[in-house]
């Protein structure tokens, strides 16, 4: 189990891209000239930052079915500005209303896109392709903000052991600020001397979420691999999402709405941070599943074992004091729970909730694995459409929209978005997913296949550098004890 658990080997590579001058890609026919308002999730304040995702292909000649232009970054550009025709908001720029909110103005100036080459091969990124990947910051080009006065607030990822400190918009800046922002999506596309190629994909997290993004990469792909319309038409309708007037938060609600919203600052830690990946395949899951009682190991998914065991063994190795609070967020897809109305299936926009689970870190630490499980799952059925209404009405709100979860570990289930199963042409990528696996405050839970074709999920984790330490000796010391007890 040691071994499985062990941080990623960091792979020793250098190289230096060479990137031709970028490009704004515009939407390949006419499209409207017109203003379209973010919905009230979209509109959060904490929401306000750059999503990186990536995709390594494998040079697969067999495969392509672009069978007389076999250049990804000719075949991407062309599907790229296909795409946007459809999903036009995203060549358009962000625009700040008197009352601090957002708006799109669609103006179709276009999408960034990058050409580079790399003389470096896909195996010399290694065999086990998971976040943090060597060299990141060749493979996808950050548009900088040129005015000062933009205010800033740090939003950490880690790449390696540095950190980069992304342009946050706060509600003390006005229009003109961030107009010169470059504030939504750019492509990046590098080619690889072996015949493979990278894709970069930046988006603003305003614009969609990750269900979101999926629905626009999967008209991307259908685009470059010859289709004349996507499967799923994208819907805008950001009204559905936006909170009533006047706002209800109801009083059965307003406790655990309350309960997950602070006021926003940063409590990033100033001690050295470091970042590592552990893997959980089918060994790993069962043995935590047999933590728990056995007339609760068939009632539990393994996405709230996974969360509660991270949040248990999180709290031991910060130290915390015993009667400090520990919370955890969940976050969670609102479109199976709403029905009055139905969101379409194209709607891209943000519509995830984050209901929290809570109590003392002598409580979490001290007592069974099956504590903290109750915990997630009782978080979790608290969420219903009258749940998730009342939470667009707190968001509606001047002290709603200016608020972010702080102080607050949040688990992220990204494995079944799809990312690892864009095809452009090439077949479906070696890796595809998220640039950065974990935040400080946050791990998302990523599919990937080992060499052996298993199903594992890869989790990040960013923690103080003692921290760490505590938390690997946790995880290997609990997995250890169960693997000698079941002998």
């Amino acid at each position: 189990m040691e071994q499985r658990l062990a941080t990623s080997k960091a792979i020793s590579l250098a190289f230096k891209a060479r990137r031709r001058q970028p490009e704004l890609i515009s939407p390949a026919k006419p499209t409207p000239h017109e203003l379209k308002f973010l919905s009230d999730i979209d509109d959060l304040i904490g929401l306000r930052f750059f999503i990186r995702t990536i995709f390594f292909y494998r040079h697969n000649p067999s495969s392509m079915i672009q069978a007389g232009n076999p250049d990804p970054v000719q075949v991407i550009r062309k599907a790229l500005a296909e795409t946007l025709v459809y999903y036009y908001p995203f060549a358009g720029r962000l625009r700040e209303r008197p009352n601090g909110k957002l708006m799109v103005e669609c103006n179709a100036e276009g999408v960034l896109f990058v050409e580079a080459d790399a003389d470096v091969a896909l195996d010399d990124f290694g065999e086990d392709l998971r976040p943090p990947f060597p060299c990141s910051e060749e493979l996808l080009f950050d548009a900088e903000c040129n005015n000062p006065d933009l205010v800033e607030r740090p939003f950490w990822i880690s790449l390696g052991r540095c950190y980069a400190t992304f342009q946050v918009v706060s509600s003390s800046s006005r229009g003109a600020d961030i107009e010169d922002c470059c504030d939504l999506p750019s492509d990046h596309v590098t080619r690889l001397k072996c015949g493979s190629f990278i894709l970069g994909f930046n988006y603003n997290h305003v614009m969609c979420d990750g269900t979101g993004q999926r629905l626009f990469l999967r008209t991307l792909e259908e685009f470059a691999r010859g289709s004349n319309a996507p499967s799923i038409p994208p819907v805008w309708d950001r009204h559905l999402l936006t909170a009533k007037v006047p706002p209800r938060v109801t009083p059965a609600h307003l406790v655990n709405v309350n309960e997950g919203v602070h006021d926003a600052r940063d409590t990033t830690p100033h001690d050295p941070m470091v970042q590592r990946s552990f893997l959980f395949g089918p060994g790993e899951i069962s043995a935590i599943r047999r933590l728990v009682p056995p007339d609760l190991r068939d009632r539990v998914t393994t996405f709230e074992l996974l969360a509660s065991f991270l949040w248990r063994c999180r709290t031991i190795a910060l130290n915390c004091h015993p009667e400090s609070e520990t919370r955890l967020a969940i976050a969670v897809n609102a479109r199976p729970f709403l029905r009055k109305p139905q969101l379409p299936p194209g709607y891209y926009g943000n519509a995830v909730t984050s209901p929290i689970a809570i109590t003392t870190a002598s409580e979490l630490s001290g007592r069974p694995l099956e504590f903290a499980v109750r915990l997630v799952q009782e978080a979790k059925s608290s969420v219903t459409e009258e749940w998730i209404r009342s939470m667009i009405d707190l968001l509606g709100t001047e002290g709603g929209r200016n608020a972010t979860i702080r102080e607050t570990y949040i688990v992220s289930d990204v494995r079944r978005i799809g990312r690892d199963e864009v095809d452009l042409g090439w077949g479906p990528p070696v890796y595809g997913g998220l640039v950065e696996g974990g935040v400080w405050e946050i791990s998302w839970l990523i599919r990937r296949k080992n060499k052996t074709g298993e199903t594992e999920t890869s989790v990040q984790v960013v923690l103080p550098e003692p921290a760490m330490e505590r938390f690997a000796e946790e995880l290997a010391r609990v997995l250890e004890r169960d693997e000698s007890t079941s002998r």
